[in-house]
């Protein structure tokens, strides 16, 4: 196995990392949007919500700067595509995210309950739209994307863009990642607020992991339905960023369970995401948020690895060209960029998670609505 080789399964392996990271801190953020005039009942209690995550938002947003980087750096193929692909998505998702700085820094400014309505419903929407849209974009590339490339190089889209947000299989991703981001918010909030919040909190977490372990298992039946993709050839590991040659692929139903037939120990990465699933909730009934938090960094987990698992190694299959889809063989960039990349995470990305379970650590403790109130810095 040359050094090639080994470093495409590294950075196949810490995009999924990098994925997992986006999900779990994000998405905590973003929960907490998506439950902002669910959970805080009047004004007092939806700037404590916000003062509780205010703090670390905009540093958990380093993770989305982190994946783009990734991929833009190791997979440059598979980036220019799927930008492209899900371009539509993507702005959707960008216009949404624009909301959330402006909301947080606004919203306190006037005091005036039509304001800080408005930009309440500014934060539902930057909150459950992005996490919608992670989920729809996942489920989206395990059906297959309509692409293909000409003999240049240039990129074809095949499908319209609405057929990437009207589809029931991507719905039901998208509806698993707000479960899971509202799980998680729901046990930071436990972490950090009191009560009345808490126990509104707990009734909004708790049924979120449910729910998430329910649509899991229920995508998992249905993805053995659809047509997935395998490689009917051996391709060379060593091939270069083109994916105009070198794989031999076809579509056929069942086919994103082949890696689970041929090495029955991967059915534990699905295990796992299902049983911090339901034992974050469990463990949130039972008034242990701390450990439920960790599980729910468990169900991520779970739930990017089996996708990775499944679709080894394709990165983005195309649906319509299925010889010319992206996988960790012809979709990285060179052994050069890749060694750089590898030197430049192992620097940062340790550096990255201390300085966030510093921050953390420094800012434990419960916000209370007294606190708020008498804050002059406060949300």
């Amino acid at each position: 196995m040359t050094v090639y080789i080994v470093l495409k399964l590294i950075w196949t392996g810490l995009l999924g990392v990098l994925l997992t990271g986006l999900g779990l801190m994000v998405g905590m953020d973003m929960g907490v949007g998506t439950l902002l005039r669910f959970i805080g009942r009047d004004d007092a209690e939806r700037r404590t919500m916000l003062n509780i995550i205010g703090p670390h938002w905009d540093g958990n947003q380093v993770w989305f700067v982190l994946g783009g980087g990734a991929i833009f750096a190791a997979f440059p193929s598979l980036y220019g595509t799927s930008f492209s692909v899900f371009y539509v998505v993507m702005i959707l998702l960008l216009f949404s995210m624009i909301l959330r700085p402006a909301a947080f820094e606004f919203r306190s400014k006037v005091s005036n309950k039509y304001w800080r309505s408005s930009w309440d419903v500014a934060f539902l929407i930057s909150g459950f739209v992005p996490m919608f849209a992670y989920g729809v974009t996942i489920g989206n590339i395990l059906e297959g994307v309509g692409y293909h490339f000409l003999w240049t190089g240039q990129y074809i889209q095949d499908e319209n863009f609405l057929s990437y947000l009207i589809n029931p299989f991507a719905i039901l991703c998208g509806l698993m990642s707000v479960a899971l981001s509202v799980q998680q918010a729901g046990s930071m909030l436990m972490l950090r607020a009191e009560e009345p919040l808490y126990s509104r909190a707990k009734n909004y977490a708790s049924p979120g992991g449910i729910i998430a372990a329910i649509l899991f298992v229920i995508g998992g039946v249905w993805i053995q339905f659809i047509k997935g993709f395998a490689l009917t050839a051996p391709v060379d590991y060593n091939m270069p960023a083109n994916p105009l040659h070198g794989q031999s692929v076809v579509m056929r139903e069942g086919a994103w369970m082949d890696n689970f037939h041929a090495h029955p120990v991967l059915w534990i990465l699905p295990a796992i995401g299902v049983f911090c699933m339901i034992a974050s909730s469990v463990l949130l009934r039972l008034d242990r948020a701390g450990l439920a938090w960790w599980l729910g960094a468990g169900s991520w987990f779970g739930t990017i690895a089996t996708v990775g698992a499944a679709m080894f190694p394709f990165l983005m299959p195309s649906s319509t060209r299925p010889d010319q889809s992206l996988s960790t063989w012809n979709a990285t960039g060179s052994e050069y960029g890749l060694i750089c990349m590898l030197v430049a995470t192992s620097i940062f990305m340790p550096i990255i998670i201390c300085y966030t379970a510093w921050c953390y650590h420094v800012m434990r403790g419960k916000v209370s609505v007294r606190d708020v109130l008498n804050s002059h810095d406060s949300y």
